[in-house]
């Protein structure tokens, strides 16, 4: 098969492969930029294999730099742009089943081929366009299928999270599992437990957001996987309720991890535990439990002026983008319209602050002084009192009056 109209980005980077080419070595396109490309679709990183090693790459470009040279892999600054070189390869044997204990550089396309996870991976592309599939990856991508290279439970054993990458491209590529490639996860599922929380969320969430994530939850449930993930061990039920939802498409990761919780019934303790469990982002955590408590609100139609303002625009999305999943959402041009509504949208708006307060009222720094703030800001929300100094200032006025 030849590619004929290769994307810009392979344009670009045919100097490099030229340079090494003429050097006297081999240099190829590989990976998933070739996979995309087969399919038509938007590619990103344009990663190059080659026979030439580490020393051997330095040599021929002018700026690199050894991004990850103890594993064959040299970037090479060309152009104001950036390129992974990196040197065919074979690996021994994984006693962690994540890394190998050593590798081991060769002059072979096919040995470095074949240590790949999937026949859809292990496609690599002459500058030319012209496709080499040495493990029947073209048949794979036209049919449909994920299939390990070479015999899967050695794969697996090699690097046990690619059994993830391969439920993963299911839903990403809305592909089905080879029968040999399911059998062989579900016979290995274990050896998830070795692998990094990191690297496991990576594909998790690729799993959730890809085009048929019904599929591949399945796949995740059948093979035992989900029981070798952060505190999913008792999750199978809200699974198997995910897989009931009809046309089910969840557009971020924030709305995912809420899906999650809420049907979980999580207090906010508990969606900050799995969340933390997971290695997740404090900004993830905070929009996770909000929009998971403000899907509830939703459900039960509590939601208010207040809940708006203190929520934000972003998690009132994410909750909504949940609660029509759930078949309750309220439509978006409303959601946009109450907010939008709303006096201020953050307290930095208000027109008088501590400083105001202290200078005008003569009031002394303290927790009384954070309460009446509080309640100055609730009131302008609420509509209650006009967000003017004027006002403000004597509304505070009666508030600190109140309070002694």
């Amino acid at each position: 098969m030849i590619v004929t109209n290769l994307p810009a980005e392979f344009e670009e980077a045919k100097e490099v492969l030229g340079a090494i080419q003429q050097a006297g070595f081999e240099a190829y396109f590989v990976g998933g930029s070739v996979r995309d490309t087969v399919l038509k679709f938007k590619i990103h990183d344009v990663d190059i294999a080659t026979s030439a090693y580490p020393s051997e790459v330095k040599k021929i470009f002018k700026k690199t730099v050894d991004t990850g040279i103890e594993h064959g892999t040299v970037t090479v600054l060309d152009h104001g742009r950036a390129y992974e070189i990196t040197t065919f390869r074979t690996e021994s044997t994984y006693q962690d089943f994540r890394r190998p204990d050593h590798v081991e550089f060769v002059r072979s396309l096919k040995e470095d081929l074949k240590r790949r996870d999937l026949t859809i991976n292990a496609l690599a592309m002459r500058p030319d366009g012209e496709i080499i599939d040495l493990f029947n990856g073209l048949r794979d991508l036209k049919e449909g299928n994920i299939r390990a290279v070479g015999i899967a439970e050695e794969r697996f054993h090699e690097d046990a999270l690619r059994m993830m990458r391969a439920v993963r491209f299911a839903s990403q590529l809305d592909f089905a599992i080879e029968k040999n490639t399911l059998e062989a996860i579900r016979h290995n599922a274990h050896l998830l437990q070795n692998v990094a929380v990191e690297r496991i969320h990576v594909e998790w969430i690729k799993l959730l957001l890809g085009k048929n994530p019904k599929t591949a939850l399945k796949d995740f449930l059948v093979t035992d996987l989900y029981r070798y993930c952060p505190l999913f061990a008792d999750k199978k039920a809200i699974f198997e309720k995910i897989l009931t939802f009809e046309n089910l498409q969840i557009g971020s990761e924030d709305a995912a991890w809420t899906l999650l919780c809420y049907l979980s019934k999580f207090s906010s303790s508990a969606v900050k535990k799995m969340l933390r469990a997971w290695k997740s982002s404090n900004d993830l955590i905070d929009n996770v439990t909000i929009a998971t408590g403000v899907v509830d609100l939703i459900e039960r139609q509590k939601m208010n002026t207040w809940i708006y303002y203190k929520s934000g625009f972003h998690r009132l999305e994410i909750a909504n983008e949940v609660a029509t999943i759930l078949g309750f959402g309220i439509d978006y041009a409303v959601l946009k319209e109450n907010y939008a509504a709303l006096p201020i949208k953050n307290k930095h708006e208000m027109k008088i602050n501590g400083g105001i307060l202290i200078k005008s009222l003569r009031i002394k720094p303290g927790p009384q002084l954070g309460r009446v703030l509080t309640k100055i800001e609730h009131m302008v929300v609420t509509g209650k009192i006009e967000n003017q100094t004027a006002v403000l200032l004597k509304a505070a006025k009666k508030q600190f009056e109140m309070e002694e």
